[in-house]
């Protein structure tokens, strides 16, 4: 399995989503929290099964949830970087902003 870090920004993006969630509905946060960790999950043991959205960088969707992991896969250390948990309702142009810094 490959080993995992997260942007600081995407990381942000993961923890201020699971509180709106848990803000709307009472679980709806866990859930949430449980979908996305489902994903990284399968980003981790499967990372090439997702395909590229703009090369490096893959874009898995989560499916009960509007939000597209968008990640990098870096094989010869065995790693996956998390850059983005971008909502699909955010502006696409601003959706690799942070990458190309």
């Amino acid at each position: 399995m490959y080993a995992l870090i997260f942007h600081p920004e995407a990381d942000k993006e993961f923890a201020e989503s699971v509180i709106w969630y848990e803000e709307q509905k009472e679980k709806l946060g866990e859930r949430f929290s449980n979908a996305i960790e489902e994903i990284i999950e399968r980003i981790q043991t499967h990372p090439e099964s997702f395909g590229y959205s703009k090369r490096p960088f893959r874009e898995a969707s989560v499916k009960t949830f509007p939000f597209t992991i968008i990640y990098k896969v870096n094989k010869t250390k065995q790693l996956i970087s998390i850059v983005s948990i971008y909502h699909a309702k955010r502006n696409p142009k601003k959706k690799y902003r942070r990458i190309s810094r």
